[in-house]
């Protein structure tokens, strides 16, 4: 399972789905759908201007979760 890191990554730095869809170009519905792990992808200019605003990477957004353990 690929578990999406972002709400983590947002409250770390203080910023609300409003302030954060604006940096990065996303409708705040997007970025809630993106937090709450509903997403069933995700383009790749996306992920990087979310990494570039948050200035991490693509593996502090994304993580691979094994449900097997």
């Amino acid at each position: 399972m690929i578990q999406v890191n972002l709400a983590v990554l947002l409250a770390e730095r203080g910023l609300t789905v409003a302030e954060f869809s604006e940096m990065v170009d996303l409708t705040p519905a997007n970025v809630s759908v993106l937090k709450n792990g509903r997403a069933k992808a995700i383009r790749f200019s996306t992920l990087e201007r979310i990494c570039k605003v948050l200035g991490c990477s693509v593996g502090d957004v994304l993580e691979y979760v094994d449900q097997d353990d």
